[in-house]
């Protein structure tokens, strides 16, 4: 019986030792975890009746986040200078994240803009961390140079539809810079 013991003991101390080592290893890789978000969606929109681009981007959520974190977006300015920044709460009851800019100008066409996302934490570490580039296919100088309606009836704007008139050619937007 003795004997027996004997073989038992080192085999269960080896199967302990195992057993500790990858759950030692399953809580490292559950302390950096997996993204939290991924990338589902990119590009750039172009209301033509408000005369106006933006970015848009979705997320969609692949793994809880603490509550109180936040996602910040920047992204590259095409008319140069400044990126914009937008920040969102991350809510833990929505799997969708959208993030759109605020209005851009002098978007290129097949030029690709920078973008980067942080996934912050509520105390402020930054848990993920996606760049990407977007990039149009149109450039936005097909966008009418002022708003086409105004107000919230979508009333004709009488700067564009002088009389009441459709006029024959659209002014276009145009880029105020040569950087974009």
């Amino acid at each position: 019986m003795s004997l027996t013991r004997l073989i038992v003991t080192p085999r269960l101390a080896v199967v302990t030792s195992l057993l500790a080592a990858l759950l030692g290893l399953a809580a490292c890789q559950r302390e950096t975890g997996p993204d939290p978000l991924e990338l589902t969606g990119k590009m750039f929109v172009f209301n033509y009746r408000l005369a106006y681009a933006t970015y848009l981007i979705t997320l969609t959520k692949t793994e809880p986040v603490p509550d109180g974190s936040i996602v910040m977006a920047t992204f590259e300015n095409p008319a140069g200078g400044a990126p914009l920044v937008l920040e969102r709460k991350l809510f833990q009851q929505l799997d969708k994240v959208v993030l759109e800019s605020p209005d851009i100008t002098c978007v290129r066409k097949e030029r690709p803009y920078r973008v980067t996302i942080d996934v912050k934490g509520p105390d402020g570490s930054v848990l993920q961390t996606l760049e990407t580039s977007v990039t149009s296919d149109l450039d936005q100088d097909i966008l009418p140079a002022k708003a086409l309606i105004v107000g919230p009836a979508y009333d004709k704007n009488p700067e564009v539809f002088k009389d009441g008139k459709t006029p024959e050619h659209f002014e276009t937007a145009k880029c105020g810079t040569e950087n974009g």
